[in-house]
Order: C-alpha cells, then sequence, then structure tokens
C-alpha cells in the first residue's frame, strides 16, 4: 500500500533562524579577514594610495608589486625569515620530544607526590599565566648565561611556555591507546622503551604532527621575549614587522607585505597537513 509523503509545514521562526545564523556568520568571517585583506591591500598600494577610501585595486588604484620586490630583496628581512624558522621549528622539535614523553609518563603511570592531576595543573599553568610577568627573570638569567640575541635562548623559552599543547593533546591520546597491546608486547619481552617508540608512537603519528603544529605556530608568533632578548642576530619576523616605523610614520606598505609573507609558511604547512591536524584534534579531544 502506497503512502502520501508527508508535508513539512512551512515555519517562518526557522527562516529567521537560518538567517540570523547567516548573518552572524558572515559577520564574524568578515572581522577574522578584513585584517589579511587590508595588510595584502596595502601591499600592493603606492604611497599616495594607502590614505583614503580605495580599497578595490585597479579600480580605484593601480596595484603594483614594487613592495614585495624590495621586501623579498631585503638582506634585514631574509634574516628575519630565518631566525623565525630556526626558533619554531626548534621549539617545536623540543617541546615536542619532551612534551610527548612527559604525555606517555601520565598516561601510563601514577604519581603519588605530586598526584598526576597536579602535574596536569602545573603544565597548564603554564598557559594561564602572561609572559609579561617573566621577562625579567628571564632577561637576568640570559644575560648571566651569555646568550643573550641567540636562537638558542628563544627556543628554549617558546618550548617551555609551549609546552603544555603537547603535553595536553598526546596524554589523552596515549590514555585512548588499548593498554592490551602494550602488555602482549610486555610478555614477548618487549621492554618499556621499545613498546614507547614501536607501539605506541606510531599509533599517535596524527597527535604528534598536531602538537608539533601548533607549538611551532605559537613560537612563529611570538612577540615579547624576541622584543626584550634580540636585539640584531636572532630577530625574528614580528619584531621586525612592529619596527616599520620610521621618521616618516608607519610604513602601511612594508608591513602589509610583511605581514602576508610572514603569515604564508605556517598556513601553507598548516595546509598542507590539515587532514593530520583534523584526525588528531578528534582523536586527543579531551572527553568530559
Amino acid at each position: 500500500m502506497a503512502t502520501l509523503p508527508v508535508q513539512r509545514r512551512f515555519r517562518p521562526g526557522n527562516v529567521i533562524l537560518n538567517v540570523i545564523v547567516i548573518v552572524v556568520f558572515v559577520i564574524v568571517l568578515v572581522w577574522a579577514l578584513f585584517p589579511m585583506y587590508w595588510a595584502f591591500i596595502n601591499s600592493i598600494k603606492n604611497p599616495g594610495d594607502t590614505y583614503g577610501a580605495r580599497w578595490v585595486p585597479f579600480l580605484q588604484f593601480a596595484p603594483t608589486l614594487r613592495h614585495w620586490q624590495d621586501v623579498l630583496a631585503t638582506r634585514e628581512f631574509q634574516t628575519a625569515i630565518l631566525n623565525s624558522t630556526i626558533i619554531s621549528v626548534g621549539a617545536a622539535t623540543l617541546a615536542l620530544v619532551l612534551g610527548t614523553l612527559a604525555a606517555y609518563a601520565l598516561a601510563r603511570f601514577r604519581f603519588i607526590r605530586p598526584q598526576n592531576s597536579s602535574l596536569m595543573t602545573w603544565f597548564l599553568s603554564q598557559r594561564v599565566l602572561p609572559p609579561v610577568i617573566f621577562i625579567t627573570p628571564f632577561y637576568l638569567i640570559i644575560r648571566q648565561l651569555n646568550l643573550l640575541d641567540t636562537h638558542l635562548a628563544l627556543i628554549l623559552l617558546n618550548a617551555t611556555f609551549n609546552l603544555p599543547f603537547p603535553v595536553i593533546i598526546m596524554s589523552q591520546m596515549f590514555r585512548e591507546l588499548p593498554i592490551e597491546l602494550e602488555e602482549a608486547a610486555q610478555v614477548d619481552g618487549a621492554s618499556r622503551f621499545e613498546i614507547f617508540f614501536r607501539i605506541a608512537l606510531p599509533l599517535v603519528a596524527p597527535g604528534l604532527v598536531v602538537s608539533w603544529i601548533l607549538v611551532l605556530a605559537f613560537s612563529w608568533n611570538e612577540y615579547i621575549f624576541a622584543a626584550s632578548l634580540t636585539l640584531q642576530q636572532a630577530v625574528p619576523i614580528t619584531v621586525l614587522i612592529a619596527g616599520a616605523e620610521g621618521t616618516r610614520g608607519i610604513d602601511y606598505q612594508f608591513i602589509g607585505t610583511r605581514v602576508i609573507l610572514a603569515i604564508l609558511p605556517p598556513l601553507v604547512l598548516a595546509l598542507l597537513a590539515q587532514r593530520y591536524i583534523v584526525r588528531g584534534l578528534s582523536l586527543g579531544a579531551v572527553k568530559g
């Protein structure tokens, strides 16, 4: 016996709700992307077109790539990009190595003094405390160690403050691994280090990628420590962007060009590793 399709009743409230959601989404999207648009537009403007309501290229102003050529050919910018790469990659690698070991210990062993929960809270506190309160003591320590204006100083500081990311993500992923796999390997005579390197790490590879990229992104964008502990040799791109103010005012063309070029490396890396990022975040999600 054939049945008639059920007709859905028109509800004006659903349409209004959908319209509100779309409008809010568009506003948030414009709010998030406008700084990038502002930087790109200023990077292709002539100095005379910077001031005024000129936002559409080819219609309101003639675009130019002269600023991109000047910035890319500048020795100062090339050095800053190299410094940022060394600092961010070094900090991400160091934080990943130390954080993964700590995460595995928190996931597989039970500590008494302090307890596992206390250790996890201590790691989280590193992201809660503002870095600005540590500038003076860290500056005195770094100066005493003769590490001012060096890559090593910024690598150590960025790895320390971003260590909670691999600890939190990887500890949750290690907890989700079946403990029976490790117990079976122990029965076969495998040591704890063999179990860690040959069984546990390959199964949490997406989490390793996510943790490494997160630490790299935060280290790449770090400014306070870099501005306080560098002078000339280890100046990263963030300090170079902030210093685009001369005697004639702010150079918006060079700021826009440097901002876009500084955003591109971590953005391209995140897009290339998007599959691992989504998988790692979903597998390492903290359950309530």
